[in-house]
């Protein structure tokens, strides 16, 4: 067990709500009265030590200070400590908004820029130009009426954002079944269900029980009634809530000179425009449909022949109910991968141990857990990292793995504090959690995780590692900050270790004897990568379409077009009375026309991984070095663009992810 260094953690995850609005109150002050010193310089006071290192600083501070009472919004299992932690998010995100259109701030920024003085390193030099364009795109060289309205709508579009997330979090539908209804689903499964007054089993529209249920029920018309209520979660007040946020955020881009939403936040992306992002989906999609088409009649005709056997009626088409549970059926026929046996071979603990073991070879770090750590459950795990060739330890992180009421319901990786450089020169230490949602252990079962959740785990983790092995010299760089169409490559290429049969068999051992995934189950496994690749990279493009369509829209009726795309993209019809959006998550939490990113920088990560790893070894601990120096540790100080090139010693391109995905280069 690893030593528990008290000051480099330093959060306090037991407060109430009374010291979560107190300390909210504390930080915006502490960081006012550094942006009220900074503003309030006169031309010849203004230096790179009193207004761009004062900013840094107060960055650095208030990145650490704000994480530990936003974070437990998501983690809590006090429904009134979530509700002063989205409280403290609204009135923080509001100041953020208010400090962000400080014209005061601004002139400053652009009369050291003119200055010119004293020399800069290259990424003080981006700091500084990253600022001011950033004013500019929150309007302040603009007049003072103009910043006004988009200071209002920015705050209103922040506000109900967090409205939105808060929606989907307190979200708890259940449904009830009967025995005869469940058929298909894994007894264990059954069994670790909670029975209602009547006797019936209770499922809630939490991924341990929707994705189980959508993929093995065979009773269609239990999957309608799950998938039916999934996509009406939050209906009503999140369509409401989304719709208006592409208003404001057309209306803020109408503010600014920009043509759509779209074209102001792709400015700052890998891919610059709409035009090339549309090009990208659609000329991709072109080259998917032959491929989707197969996979769609496939699925049909096992549709057809399973109503015939089981009794049920055939309608004749594909429905959004049936996607999920027609896909595994083509898997368990094509490639014989059964995964309810195959899940036997990766309990959470062996899971767990081979995924930290493989991550410290590739990229030379060690983790120890610490023992008695202070944290916000029970089932939370704290590790310390070191790296091995200097036995410096630079950061720490949580994994908080199993679900509970009120918890974040997704996967995902937060940032609690950026590894960066602190006022006194000395290294800030970076540390992260990984939140997911895997299928608690139960009293004769240990937690096993399906093949498709072992690959969350490694591609959370592997953000976890991009914050953890940061390397720049300000927080507004550090780890994830990077073009947000690049941020999903680095976790992406790390899936292909699932894929891969020496990483599966150091994460894997049946959870009863110990004994080894048989090799003709790996080598099935491992064939069934690209088992419906069409028609699950469609849904993909589908999504990132949806996204682009409504943020080039000034106005639209969500469900509608969702609804339309579905049909044209997919094929497959939207159910009548759904609206997917109203729970698309990513839309009202920073993803707002950069869904396609997800494609987008699978390119990239493909590309990474066939031109290094599979040709030089994909445990090669030098390829996996040069991966954390060129990809993890630069975070956004520099292009992502730069960084590629870094790696892989020339422009990236996209030939790697055709052939990745079965397609002709």
């Amino acid at each position: 067990m690893a030593e528990y260094f008290v000051e480099d953690v330093a959060f306090q995850w037991n407060l109430t709500p009374e010291d979560i609005a107190k300390r909210t109150d504390e930080v915006i002050e502490r960081s006012r009265k550094v942006y009220d010193s900074v503003g309030a310089l006169k031309p010849g006071e203004v230096t790179l030590e009193s207004c761009l290192q004062a900013l840094a600083n107060n960055e650095r501070e208030y990145s650490n200070s704000k994480a530990e009472l936003e974070f437990l919004q998501h983690v809590s299992t006090d429904k009134e400590v979530r509700k002063a932690s989205t409280e403290a998010d609204r009135k923080i995100s509001e100041f953020d908004v208010e400090m962000s259109m400080r014209k005061d701030i601004f002139d400053n920024l652009v009369a050291l820029q003119e200055k010119n003085q004293a020399p800069m390193s290259s990424e003080t030099k981006r700091l500084l130009e990253r600022l001011i364009k950033l004013g500019k795109r929150n309007g302040l060289h603009l007049p003072s009426d103009v910043q006004d309205e988009i200071k209002a709508i920015k705050k209103k579009q922040s506000e109900i954002s967090i409205n939105f997330n808060s929606n989907l979090n307190e979200e708890n539908t259940k449904l009830s079944f009967g025995l005869e209804e469940l058929t298909g689903l894994p007894e264990d499964f059954i069994n670790s269900l909670e029975k209602d007054e009547q006797g019936k089993f209770i499922l809630t529209l939490k991924y341990p029980h929707y994705i189980p249920c959508m993929r093995k029920a065979s009773n269609p018309e239990t999957r309608r009634k799950m998938e039916y209520a999934f996509n009406r979660r939050c209906i009503e007040e999140n369509t409401k809530i989304l719709e208006e946020l592409v208003e404001l955020r057309q209306k803020m881009a109408d503010l600014l000179g920009y043509p759509t939403h779209a074209s102001y936040i792709l400015e700052m992306r890998m891919a610059k425009t709409s035009k090339a992002v549309a090009d990208f989906l659609s000329e991709l999609a072109t080259r998917l449909e032959p491929l989707a088409q197969d996979e769609l009649k496939a699925l049909l005709k096992l549709k057809e022949e399973e109503c015939e056997s089981l009794g049920y009626k055939f309608d004749g088409k594909i429905n959004y109910w049936d996607m999920k549970y027609y896909m595994t059926l083509v898997e368990e026929k094509n490639y014989a991968v059964e995964h309810d046996k195959l899940k036997e071979y990766f309990p959470m603990d062996v899971v767990t141990k081979g995924l930290l073991d493989i991550y410290q070879d590739l990229l030379g770090l060690n983790f120890e857990e610490v023992e008695k750590p202070h944290v916000w459950h029970e089932d939370v795990q704290l590790f310390s990292v070191k790296e091995k060739a200097t036995s410096n330890i630079i950061g720490y992180f949580y994994l908080d793995l199993f679900p509970r009421e009120g918890k974040f319901s997704h996967a995902a990786c937060f940032g609690l504090k950026p590894g960066c450089l602190r006022s006194d020169g000395k290294r800030q230490l970076s540390i992260a959690a990984m939140e997911a949602n895997f299928t608690r252990p139960t009293e004769d079962k240990p937690s096993l995780l399906t093949h498709n959740e072992v690959e969350t785990f490694f591609h959370e983790f592997g953000h976890v590692m991009h914050q953890i092995c940061a390397k720049s010299e300000y927080a507004l760089f550090s780890g994830t900050n990077v073009e947000r169409d690049f941020v999903e490559a680095p976790s992406q290429m790390l899936e292909n270790w699932c894929w891969e049969p020496e990483p599966l068999r150091r994460m894997s051992a049946h959870y009863k004897d110990g004994s080894a995934i048989p090799d003709d189950m790996l080598a099935k496994l491992i064939a069934s990568r690209n088992a419906n690749a069409g028609l699950f990279n469609l849904r993909q493009i589908l999504l990132g379409t949806f996204d682009q369509t409504i943020h080039t829209s000034p106005k639209v009726n969500t469900a509608d077009v969702y609804a339309e795309l579905s049909s044209k993209i997919l094929h497959i019809a939207a159910t009548p009375g759904t609206n997917m959006s109203a729970s698309f998550g990513h839309l009202a939490g920073g993803y707002d026309a950069q869904y396609y990113g997800y494609l987008w920088s699978e390119v990239f990560c493909m590309d990474m991984f066939y031109s290094r790893f599979k040709k030089e070894g994909i445990m090669n601990p030098k390829v996996g070095v040069d991966y954390k120096t060129c990809i993890l540790q630069p975070g956004g100080s520099i292009d992502a663009s730069d960084m590629l090139k870094n790696f892989l010693g020339r422009d990236p391109n996209q030939d790697a992810f055709l052939i990745s995905k079965g397609l002709k280069v």
